[in-house]
């Protein structure tokens, strides 16, 4: 799927905030509004964008635990494990993955304790054969 490099842009500017007024999105990019309100709507129709989500403050995020869980999955289990990872709210995104293992879940939680217990959730999901998991200490680069 290619983009107009004139979307770019406008595709930065919603990353930054999805909930951006055209009006104000038309401003910085010095276009029209009726320009940027195509844009937004071919963009959307042909599925370069899919919604428009919520970004978390900095401030509320430094007090979440996040963690990487690397997970291995049964023979014919990630399906059934994927199904069953998309309905706990704190795995925050999921990958599937080459390597040692089949899918890494980036989950977070307000303490450890609820950290270890969403660790040993994962762990005995229907799929699972076994999980590693990384606390992350920092974020270095976020784009």
């Amino acid at each position: 799927m290619t983009i107009d490099s004139a979307d770019r842009p406008l595709l930065a500017l919603l990353t930054e905030n999805a909930r951006a007024p055209v009006a104000e999105l038309s401003r910085k990019l010095g276009l029209s509004r009726t320009t940027v309100q195509s844009r937004l709507e071919r963009l959307e129709r042909r599925g370069v964008i899919v919604g428009y989500t919520t970004k978390l403050s900095e401030q509320y995020e430094k007090g979440l635990i996040k963690a990487h869980v690397m997970i291995t999955a049964g023979p014919k289990g990630a399906p059934r494990a994927e199904a069953e990872l998309r309905k706990i709210p704190e795995v925050q995104s999921l990958y599937s993955v080459s390597g040692h293992v089949d899918m890494i879940a980036v989950i977070a939680a307000p303490s450890i304790g609820e950290l270890d217990r969403l660790i040993d959730r994962i762990g005995a999901l229907e799929g699972v054969e076994r999980t590693m998991s990384s606390i992350i200490l920092s974020t270095r680069i976020l784009r």
